[in-house]
């Protein structure tokens, strides 16, 4: 096996606000560029699976298949394992692993799925001949990132164009790639990779109840989690930027012509016969 090469620090950690956002995703809002190639016999890895919601639901779409979803913190698999049982799924289980040196042998995964996790790695090309080694022939890679130059809001903030670029600052400075989504395609073909199907996706911000909840953990996000301990730490804001960074936030959600988009790029590869 080769050995570990992470270099990045995981720029959100896993405070509540981050929680808030990643136990929202499901398959249909977070990987619906993948579900039309999923088989019920499928055996999938889910790789920076967190809480595991993403993970449950793929494999409630396999059931006679088996899921394994890895992440590189131990605690966040307890909650992750604890979803999968509560939704009464026993073709799941869940270990810790490091996506540049994955604890399997090559050809054991027909399908290899990592969602906004190569924008936080150390080596996003290593990482995905890694995916590209455990997947059986004939299966698939895919991965989604989010690209945060690309995300655009309404009405214009200062605040938050603040927000974008301390945000971009701070997840460069930890190691990782906060434009991920745009270079997902390159990265693939740079990893060896020639059946590649580029699509993207979008998450859309817009009602009262979506402005306040995307706001309030951003908001929250931007003073209490691990991001604002690395802004403030790296020398990237004060914690009085770090405040009004919030306010703009929160200010935004009030907007009744406020609107949000996140944009990402996917990428689903097909591995040789």
């Amino acid at each position: 096996m080769p050995h570990a090469r992470e270099t990045a620090v995981y720029t959100h950690g896993h405070h509540e606000s981050v929680l808030r956002s990643h136990t929202w995703r499901t398959a249909e809002n977070s990987a619906a560029y993948l579900l039309r190639a999923l088989k019920p016999h499928m055996r999938i890895l889910d790789i920076g699976c967190g809480p595991g919601t993403v993970t449950a639901d793929l494999a409630a779409l396999v059931p006679d298949g088996h899921v394994t979803g890895l992440d590189r913190e131990p605690g966040i698999l307890e909650r992750a394992s604890a979803v999968a049982e509560e939704r009464g799924l026993t073709n799941a289980d869940f270990v810790t692993g490091d996506v540049h040196a994955l604890d399997f042998p090559d050809d054991t995964f027909c399908v290899v799925h990592a969602h906004q996790v190569l924008q936080h790695v150390g080596d996003p090309v290593a990482a995905l001949r890694e995916m590209r080694r455990v997947t059986k022939p004939g299966g698939y890679v895919a991965v989604r990132d989010a690209d945060y130059a690309a995300m655009t809001w309404y009405p214009g903030s200062a605040g938050l164009d603040d927000w974008l670029g301390l945000y971009r600052r701070v997840a460069r400075a930890n190691g990782g790639e906060p434009d991920a989504g745009r270079r997902l395609k390159a990265w693939v073909l740079e990893a060896g990779f020639t059946d590649v199907t580029a699509t993207t996706g979008t998450w859309t911000y817009s009602t009262a109840e979506e402005r306040a909840w995307w706001s309030g953990l951003w908001a929250d996000r931007t003073v209490a989690s691990a991001y604002a301990e690395r802004a403030v730490a790296g020398g990237h804001a004060t914690r009085a930027e770090l405040q009004a960074v919030a306010a703009a936030w929160r200010e935004w959600s009030t907007r009744e012509d406020g609107w949000f988009a996140v944009l990402h790029g996917e990428i689903l590869c097909r591995e040789d016969v």
